[in-house]
């Protein structure tokens, strides 16, 4: 079983975090404070250690190079209240596999400890030629389909074959790219693997999301500020271009930024300088820009919300991710592929889908595109305990969408309790005293977990999608903690 350990001042969210990590198969002990978390790490074993940065007798940075002395394979995660993608860097660059910042939502924390845990971590190389995280070799190559670099697999579809083709004629280029597609279909890691194909490979690749932007901070995170810039500005700090520099900027969502800070976008861009905010010193700066987008960026300039001559400087080349409904040829190669990378996980034995399954797959609309995928193949193989994943391992969107069976949901109810779809029926004297108040909680709760999902726990962007204010969100995201108890 997967051991955790959780290092946080927050007594009330270790309580909350710990019983949510044991109800999904995790053995979760808490400290809570550096020291005492330092004194559980060498009295036993933890494969991974989730560490808020801000402690009272160390900080983060200090407990995670102790951890990462001592025990290199184990996975750190470090946890801060404070958004600063100079902590994040310096973090990852000192051996943590990812940081995440507070109010923290148990699923997305589940998200990280399900990914720590699978391929990526694999493919990590940490210096003077130790093993990797997992202390052991790399994955076996039992893949049906070329991966190209990372996670990005070359399928068989047509508009996969194309989407690669353009992808390997503009990686060598110093072009800016604007990538298009709908969420979920993966543009961070064809971002990615552009720059894993240039001769900027061996430079920083940073992302950013200008949907968490604010117009009053936009400047000192994109271009960095000098100390007293303004109140709060009480250390100099180095911006994304800046920390980019001589490699690859990847902005996601670009379309979200202010039609302010596409201007300063836009001077910089031009003439590869800047300046901090508050600072005199102009820099000159190498870096390439890829851009992300699910909204026409051209559109957007027809309609005045965003720049032309900025669109014009990003749109040197410009790439269209196809939706996955639009690669059925692909679904088997990727159900392979993410089948491979779970059971190497879970370490399970087995052999692949049963024939119902990959009917069901291929006549699926996935509106999440590859993360809706890779997360039902995840589930599934979870709940499989034979040689072949089967139907009653699937979420009950699949296995009642139109085309794919003729069981009804009762039926299926009957076969499995996985599939119980929210319709089903259900005899008078079964029928249990509902608080009505916890009900509508309940479903507030789902609603808003359901679109962190589809935005990838972009808590900025969920609060867009939910038309609430993102103070209004992070209070909600915190008053369900009972629920989740």
């Amino acid at each position: 079983m997967t051991r955790i350990l959780l290092i946080d001042d927050d007594v009330d969210m270790c309580i909350l975090l710990s019983r949510f990590l044991t109800r999904n198969g995790y053995e979760v002990d808490t400290a809570h404070s550096a020291s005492k978390g330092l004194l559980k790490f060498g009295e036993s074993s933890y494969d991974i250690v989730f560490c808020d940065f801000r402690l009272g007798d160390k900080d983060g940075k200090e407990v995670l190079a102790e951890i990462k002395s001592k025990s290199p394979e184990t996975v750190f995660v470090m946890i801060t209240g404070y958004s600063d993608i100079k902590i994040a860097v310096d973090v990852i660059k000192m051996g943590a596999y990812d940081y995440i910042t507070k109010p923290l939502v148990p699923e997305e924390v589940l998200s990280v400890v399900q990914t720590s845990l699978n391929a990526p971590r694999l493919e990590y190389q940490p210096p003077n030629g130790s093993k990797d995280r997992t202390g052991s070799a790399a994955a076996p190559k039992k893949t049906v389909a070329k991966i190209a670099s990372g996670d990005f697999l070359v399928g068989k579809d047509a508009s996969t074959v194309e989407l690669y083709r353009q992808i390997s004629i503009v990686a060598p280029t110093n072009y800016s790219v604007i990538l298009y597609g709908e969420s979920g279909t993966g543009k961070e890691v064809i971002a990615k693997t552009i720059h894993q194909n240039s001769d900027r490979k061996d430079k920083p690749f940073i992302a950013m999301d200008c949907g968490t932007l604010n117009k009053e901070l936009a400047g000192s995170e994109l271009f960095g500020h000098v100390k007293g810039a303004f109140t709060g500005a009480l250390t100099d700090k180095e911006g994304h271009f800046e920390l980019a520099n001589g490699g690859t900027l990847f902005l996601d969502e670009v379309a979200n930024l202010s039609y302010d800070v596409q201007a300063s976008l836009l001077r910089v861009i031009q003439e590869r300088k800047y300046k901090r905010v508050g600072g005199n010193k102009e820099s000159t700066i190498d870096i390439r820009v890829i851009v992300a987008s699910n909204e026409n960026l051209q559109a957007a300039y027809k309609k005045g919300t965003f720049r032309e001559d900025l669109y014009h400087r990003f749109n040197e080349f410009s790439i269209n991710l196809p939706p996955l409904r639009d690669r059925k040829k692909d679904i088997p190669l990727f159900a392979a592929f993410f089948l491979e990378k779970t059971k190497n996980e879970l370490a399970k034995d087995i052999e692949g889908f049963d024939k119902e399954v990959m009917t069901m797959f291929e006549n699926y609309n996935w509106p999440g595109n590859l993360r809706e995928f890779r997360n039902v193949v995840r589930r599934a193989v979870l709940l499989t305990t034979d040689e072949l994943v089967k139907a009653n391992t699937l979420p009950w969107e699949i296995t009642n969408a139109v085309g794919t069976t003729n069981i009804n949901p009762v039926q299926k109810s009957e076969k499995s309790n996985t599939n119980i779809a929210p319709q089903a029926t259900v005899k008078n004297e079964e029928v249990e005293t509902v608080d009505l108040k916890s009900s509508a909680s309940k479903a507030e709760y789902d609603a808003i977990m359901k679109v962190l999902q589809e935005v990838n726990f972009n808590k900025t962007k969920a609060a867009e999608v939910l038309n609430i204010d993102r103070k209004t969100l992070y209070n909600k995201i915190k008053g369900y903690g009972e629920i989740s108890k």
